[in-house]
Order: C-alpha cells, then structure tokens, then sequence
C-alpha cells in the first residue's frame, strides 16, 4: 500500500520526541524514572517508525514533500516560515538519527541508572532529536538556522550535564563559544542569500545559482557566491568539528557516553556534512569553495587521526576517530561526491554509536575506570561487549565487506578523481589516514580486551563521573545488563551489512536524483566511480590488493605487534621522537594559541574599549566631561549676576544698543561709502 507523505504524517516525527522531551522534563518528578524513559523512548520510537515509512515511500514509490507548514511571516516579498522538504537525503537522515537516538535512549536506562538528573537526561536527548529532525526536514534556511542553533544549546546543556564538575562546565562552554564563531559565518552565508537572492526557500535560492555566479562580492574580485559557500561552510566546521574549530569535541566528552554517541555518530557532528550536501547547487558553481572544501577536510583527516594515536583514555580515542571521519566527509564532499560523503556519514553513524557505546559498556564494566592501560583481558568478562567493539573496529578501519568498506573506499577513489588544485594533497592525507585508523582504533582494541589484565588489585577511581565514592577496593570487571548490550548488537548489524545493501542506489542509483546536484561535465569524480563499479561483491573482491587495505592491514599488524608482542618499542619510539609526541600531547598547540592569542586579544580589546572607550570616551568626554563644560560655563557667567537691578538694566542697554549696531551697520556703512 502507497505512504502518502501528508503534513500531520510528517508532523509526527520531529514532534513525537518533543512531546516526550516535555512530559520528562517539566514532569520528571511526578512520572518517576521509569515514566520518563517510557514516554521518551515512545516517542523516538513512534518517530523512528514514521521515517522508516517515508524513507520506504521515498525508495521504492518515489514519493516526495515540499511544503509550508506554518508561515511565520511576511516580510515585503520575503516569507519566513516552517516547511519540510522530503526527499532521499531527508529521509535517510531521518532513519539514522531517530534509529540511533533510539539506542541510545534504551542504551541510556542502564548507564544512568543511579544518576540523580535521569529524568532531565532523557528530556535533554529527546530534545535534542527533535531539534535534529527539524533541521534536516527544513526546505528554508530560517528553519535551518533554528535547528542548526538548537542542536547547539541542547549540545551544551548535555556536554555540561554533570556540572557540578569544573571540567564539564569548561567543555560545554568552549563547544559554545567555538561553535558561535562558526555560526557567525554561517549567518553571514545564510545574509547574503537573503540580499542577492531574495528568499529563505533552498528550491528559490537553487534556481538563482546561475545569476549569483556572475555577480562579485561587493568593493572585490571575488565571486559572490564563493564567498557565500566558504561563509556556509564556515558553519560546517564549526558544528562538524573540522580543523581549526575542531578544538571543542574532543572535550565534549566529559559529558555522558550516551551523548557522546547522540552526538558524534549521527546527530550534531554530521550537521555541517549533510548541510554542505543540501547546499550542492550553490557549491558546485564555485570551484574556489570546493577547494577550500577538501583542503580543510584533509588536513582533519590526517592531523587529527594522529592525535587518537597517543590518547589513552578510551572516549577520547574514539572521539578523534570521529573528527578524522569528519574529515573523509569533508574530503568527499570539496571532490563533488556528495552523495558518497553522505553515504560515509551514514554508515559512520552506526559504528560509531557502536563503538561509543561499547566504549560505555566498559567504562560500566571497569567501574568508570576510562583509562585503557588499566584495562587489558577484558574478552573473557565482557563478551558481548568484546564482538561488537571487534566489528564496529572493523568497519571503522575500512575491511572489505563491512559498511565503512565501501563507504570510505568509494571517498579515497572520488579524491583520487578530482581534478581540483588540493586533490594531491587531500588523497594523500586520506591514503595515509587508513594507516593511522587502522593504528589507533587496534591499539585502543588490543589494550582493552587482549592482553595481560592490568585491573588486578587497581582500586577503584576515588570518584566516578557520576560522583559515587567506591572506597578504594579492588574489583573485577562484568558484562554490562541487557539494556546495554542489546543496542550493541542492534548496532552492530547495520555495522556489518548497510554498506553492501545500499552502496548501489545511493551511490550510482537514483536515490538522490533530486536532493543533491552534480555538475558532471566540471567535476567528474562520480562519473569515475560509476565507471568502475561493477557491484559490492566485486568491489569488496578486488579491495583485497589494493592499497588501502594492505595499508588498513599494516596498521592492524603495527598495532598488534607494538602492544601485544613488544610493548617496549612504543616506550621507545615515544622517547625518541619526544618532540613531536609533545606536540601531539598538547594537540598541536591549539587550545594554547585560542587561549594565549585569540581568548588575550579578545580579553585585551576588551579591556581597550572598557578603559578607552566606556570610561575615557563615553564616561569621561562625553557624560562627565558635558557635565564639566556645563560647570565651567555656569561658573563663568556667575560672575556677572551681581543681584543690583541697576547692573542688569546696563547690560540690557548695552545689549540693545549692540543688537542695534550689528543689525544697521550694512545700512551705516552704505551711506558712509556714499
């Protein structure tokens, strides 16, 4: 039977979550705990359910939405209003994040057990999904501009959830500040749409593309429209952590691993990749963007995959894995391969969750213990654990036939296409990326669950993330309860399959065909890609001598060798190259530089304009100054009021006789003349 995508079918699904988000938290107490996981996992599920519905109308019936829902306002001609836009991309973004969202909701019952803001937890995630889902479901760039900013304030209150602790207070609000300098250049993007095109329509504001690319940004050179595209993508870099306002994510994992999932798989992080994508009509006609695109996206691939190489702390390995598959995003999207950085961003969103969560399953195991080198042997404790964390690594790294396989294969073949001026550097930044993945996510394996058990008799932390006190006494490690593990496997399987099941229609079918635009004749990379592809199997086949995997193996063997064979060479190695391990340590010096040069400027002009400008210009000249002169003026003419009545009679013939003289003097001097 046909799905007709109606308003209220559509309504649904970002409202479902919100309604739960405000019966938990305006209800908390009166519903207990129980009540508010109930009523917020009912509603991401009802939301879940719809969009598998619309994603199956969309894929197989080719069904479509365009529409206003709600008109805010009208502006001259300019229409601000809410509207949903369904189409391939929306409905795949919708399928992933409320799938995701709700193992992590299911997931979250068991690791905020005893936490005492459970309820305010789950509204927080449910609001979260919302704000989400209203953002990829917009077909306007107001409604964009809600949600992009909306995921920005739940963001901040989840990373700071805990805030009782200084450094979560400290994370959320650096992941504010950082993402504002972002959506400044966001806006801007957004505020010259609004000039030169007239509307706040994606389908109007496409259509005009063609004009804008022949306009110059006012007083420059520069092409209009590749100044708008870098703005937008300014935006992106922010929301999706990409180099140099990356510095914000790796911190956000002081907040609950459940958010560290919500947000780094497939909600927050991917705004920027799925934005850009939205964006295709505008980006493809500028190439200065697009280069600016993939140089950017490069230097996070590779730079931040090498800080996941010294971490020990088992989050923060995976959270700069995902600022390293940010990048491959990014990559693919500055190569024109749209459709692939959001096939990426797909698949990536599962095993990531996985592999957050896994990593949550055994920070409950060891206690909250989240320190790898304490960890070692924990297979044989934590076996459903152990398997999915083993499959979630495999496809992080790219093994043939898992999802990230195809999906991070098909980038590295699209950068390899591109004829842009940074493709060199972009696909070696890549090439040399599948190493450092491999690497890092197999060291971070072999240290938790292989290896000599280095748990025996270590107490506990003094104090866990959740501010419980455990005494100090030793503990063995333990399987994480059923609803833990079972959004692990639910995970774990799409981990596995979705690649091969969906590389063909979103990649070289149709199943995009009107969301994202390419223009073949300049850009090139698809159009090689579908050249060479000859199915999933064949193409997971022949990966088998290719360079990325002998590299991907390479980096699995390194891994196993340096940790589980000869655990002294990373000593060594670590002591010879102590420069640039320093350098990594201090994450290339960049929250040294926003501190010491960007924070102290900025403190400094401040303190310029609150000496110089608000107390000497503003208090001084023009208050308190005004008040002198008035002063001085008034003390100046006190001292012609006498108070004798003789006095002012003087002076008012004196000023007469003055006003006089001035008035007839060009008569005078006329008939003086004459």
């Amino acid at each position: 039977m046909a799905t007709q995508l109606t308003q209220n079918l559509l309504l649904t699904v970002p409202l479902a979550p919100l309604v739960g988000a405000v019966i938990a938290g305006f209800f908390g107490k009166t519903i207990g705990r129980r009540g508010a996981h109930i009523v917020t996992i009912l509603g991401v599920l009802v939301s879940f359910i719809v969009s598998a519905m619309v994603l199956k109308a969309v894929a197989t019936e080719g069904a479509r939405f365009n529409a206003t829902v709600y008109e805010w306002m009208v502006l001259g001609g300019l229409k601000m209003e809410v509207g949903f836009l369904v189409d391939g991309l929306t409905a795949m973004m919708m399928c992933v994040v409320t799938f995701v969202s709700l193992m992590v909701h299911i997931y979250t019952i068991g690791y905020m057990e005893e936490d005492p803001g459970y309820q305010r937890f789950f509204s927080y995630i449910s609001l979260f999904t919302f704000s989400m889902l209203m953002l990829v479901m917009s077909n306007n760039f107001l409604q964009l501009f809600f949600g992009w900013e909306a995921v920005g304030l739940v963001s901040y209150l989840l990373i700071g959830f805990w805030y009782k602790k200084p450094s979560a207070i400290f994370a959320n609000l650096k992941a504010f500040l950082v993402n504002r300098v972002g959506d400044f250049g966001f806006i801007l993007g957004i505020g010259l749409i609004v000039t030169f095109a007239g509307t706040l329509s994606y389908a109007e504001a496409f259509a005009k593309g063609p004009e804008l690319a022949k306009l110059m940004f006012p007083g420059t050179d520069w092409m209009l429209l590749s100044v708008t595209c870098i703005c937008l993508f300014i935006g992106a870099m922010g929301k999706s952590a990409q180099f140099p306002l990356h510095v914000w994510l790796p911190d956000s994992m002081e907040g609950p691993t459940p958010i560290s999932a919500l947000i780094h798989a497939a909600t927050m992080v991917t705004a920027g990749i799925f934005m850009v994508a939205r964006m295709s009509p505008l980006f493809e006609l500028s190439d200065t963007a697009l280069n600016f695109v993939l140089v950017i996206g490069a230097i996070t691939a590779l730079f931040m995959g090498f800080l996941g190489i010294i971490q020990n702390d088992i989050k923060r390995v995976v959270a700069y894995s995902t600022l390293s598959q940010l990048g491959y995003m990014t990559v693919a999207l500055g190569a024109s391969a749209y459709s692939v950085a959001v096939f990426h961003l797909m698949t990536h969103a599962f095993f990531k969750a996985l592999l957050f969560l896994g990593a949550g399953s055994v920070i409950i195991g060891m206690h909250h213990d989240q320190d790898i080198r304490n960890m070692g042997g924990l297979r044989k404790y934590m076996p459903i654990t152990w398997i999915t964390s083993l499959l979630g690594s495999l496809a992080l790294i790219g093994t043939p036939f898992f999802s990230g396989f195809y999906s991070k294969d098909s980038i590295i073949e699209a950068v390899h296409a591109s004829h842009l001026p940074g493709a060199h550097f972009a696909y070696a930044a890549v090439v040399i990326g599948v190493f450092v993945t491999a690497f890092y996510s197999f060291r971070m394996y072999f240290l938790v669950f292989h290896g000599k058990e280095h748990f025996h008799h270590k107490p506990f932390p003094p104090e866990d993330d959740h501010g419980h006190d455990d005494h100090g006494h030793a503990h063995e490690p333990h399987e994480s309860p059923w609803v833990v593990t079972a959004p692990l496997v639910l995970l774990a399987i799409p981990s596995v399959v979705i690649g091969f099941l969906t590389i063909q229609p979103m990649l070289f079918g149709d199943f995009f065909k009107d969301a994202i635009f390419v223009n073949h004749e300049a850009h090139q990379a698809m159009e090689e890609l579908g050249k060479e592809f000859h199915g999933a199997t064949a193409m997971a086949l022949h990966a088998f001598t290719s360079l990325p995997f002998i590299l991907a193996a390479a980096g699995l063997v390194t891994a196993y060798l340096f940790y589980m064979v000869m655990p002294s060479v990373p000593a060594t190695i670590a002591r010879v190259l102590s420069p640039i391990i320093k350098i990594l340590e201090n994450k290339y010096y960049m929250d040294w530089i926003n501190e010491h040069v960007f924070a102290a400027g900025a403190r400094l002009l401040g303190m310029g304009l609150w000496k110089g400008g608000d107390q000497a210009l503003i208090d001084g000249a023009l208050i308190n100054g005004s008040a002198r002169a008035v002063g001085g003026f008034a003390s100046l003419t006190r001292l012609v009021q006498s108070g004798y009545l003789y006095w002012y009679a003087l002076v008012m013939l004196l000023g007469v006789f003055g006003l006089l003289t001035w008035q007839l003097w060009p008569t005078l001097s006329g008939l003086v003349g004459r």
